[in-house]
């Protein structure tokens, strides 16, 4: 993916004659309709912002979903083929990629002159910024919390207004509950993805950072992940998993329906992404706490997407227009916040519709706190099925951890090539 992207940056590269700042500005009479690609996973998001902004602007959007397994390849074909949209999202994880590879354009100063530029999710402005130059605002937002059933922990003696302040702590509550009330099968402590490389980031890395740890240096090229705060956030669920506090599939669990369970009713606690929240049954009592290290402390991973201008749109004064908006206080209240989702602003964590419910606030909150791992490699190394990640987590979770040394050496060595 990295080289097909590379060629297709270098065929935009020579078709352009001012790459450094996009294609010329076409002039235009009357208002402009531009283009946006979006990924499957955040279509519902995009969908409500675009469909606010056309209904109050003269200028025009037209949003194409593509499906989420088919957008890198997409944006790949048409990054050759000089056709991108005027304006594109990508899963934050990849944006790195996009941005050294030339695909967005630089808006370096147009972000400068917002008034709440400090406010921007700083995970998703970090990873859209290379050489101090600014490439991409955040879009939609996901972060890895955990969810505690306040029912389940009532009926198995819990305090169901207290979930858990630590991973210990996580594994303690979740082994009441299957011991309490897991004789019949139908519910279990915990659940988790264990053959799913991107479950295993999302929830699992977000331990080692409340402990002060790190999964990576700095530039994304050498993996920590057999160093002892990934080891001992391993060990606690293998316990579980050993002990049968996670469910009798969490082993082939492979991604797809892995959020599937906690709405049911049959888990006591466990790590979601936050967006969840407002999927869940109605009359569920829900506890949400931030996912915590070993002994404490408190993180996230900001999942989610990034969107930029592409560096070859014609219509860059009309895109950013648009991305400037979706920013803006009216959009990330009005059309966000009233719709529970996640705010690209750590400004407005308090707004009048997330102070209804105190847990989309702590939510909101965990943005300034939480983080998303650079690494230009990511999806080859980590989200790949048959990337070397995965095999690591499952020997440390399920298998032989004295391989855990030999197999991050695999992860290095993935991330560098």
């Amino acid at each position: 993916m990295r080289r097909s992207l590379a060629g297709a940056a270098m065929t935009v590269m020579l078709a352009l004659t001012s790459a450094a700042c996009g294609g010329a500005e076409e002039p235009v009479d009357g208002p402009v309709t531009i283009s946006m690609w979006t990924r499957a996973a955040t279509q519902a998001q995009s969908e409500r912002l675009v469909k606010a902004y056309n209904s109050t602007h003269s200028n025009q959007v037209k949003l194409t979903v593509i499906p989420t397994d088919n957008y890198q390849p997409r944006i790949a074909a048409a990054a050759g083929a000089g056709q991108l949209p005027d304006v594109f999202a990508s899963d934050v994880i990849f944006v790195p990629n996009y941005t050294s590879q030339g695909l967005f354009l630089d808006i370096t100063d147009r972000i400068a002159a917002l008034p709440y530029k400090d406010a921007l999710a700083p995970s998703h402005m970090s990873l859209g910024t290379v050489d101090g130059r600014r490439y991409t605002l955040p879009h939609t937002l996901d972060l890895s919390v955990w969810f505690w059933n306040k029912d389940l922990y009532a009926k198995a003696g819990l305090d169901p207004e207290k979930g858990p302040a630590t991973l210990k702590e996580f594994a303690e509550q979740a082994t009441a509950v299957q011991e309490k009330l897991g004789g019949d099968g139908t519910v279990h402590g915990t659940f988790f993805g264990g053959n799913c490389g991107g479950c295993y980031v999302f929830t699992f890395w977000p331990s080692v950072w409340a402990a002060g740890g790190q999964v990576m240096d700095a530039g994304g090229t050498t993996s920590l992940n057999d160093r002892p705060a990934m080891t001992e956030v391993f060990e606690i669920y293998r316990d579980l998993y050993e002990k049968k506090v996670t469910g009798p599939t969490a082993k082939e669990e492979q991604g797809p329906t892995w959020t599937g369970f906690f709405p049911r009713g049959g888990i006591g606690v466990m790590p979601m992404p936050s967006t969840t929240l407002g999927q869940m049954p109605a009359d569920m009592e829900i506890g949400v706490a931030p996912i915590a290290g070993p002994d404490g402390g408190e993180s996230t991973f900001v999942g989610g997407d990034s969107v930029g201008v592409s560096s070859t749109t014609k219509h860059a004064d009309a895109a950013w227009e648009f991305l400037a908006w979706t920013v803006s206080d009216e959009a990330q209240i009005e059309v966000m916040a009233k719709n529970k989702d996640v705010l690209a602003r750590t400004d407005l964590a308090g707004n009048k519709y997330s102070a209804e419910d105190p847990r989309v606030v702590l939510i909101n909150s965990l943005v300034a706190k939480g983080r998303t791992p650079y690494a230009l490699r990511f999806g080859q190394t980590f989200n790949d099925p048959q990337g070397p990640w995965l095999r690591l987590a499952r020997e440390a979770v399920f298998g032989d951890v004295s391989r855990l040394p030999q197999l991050n050496a695999e992860i290095t060595k993935s991330l560098q090539q």
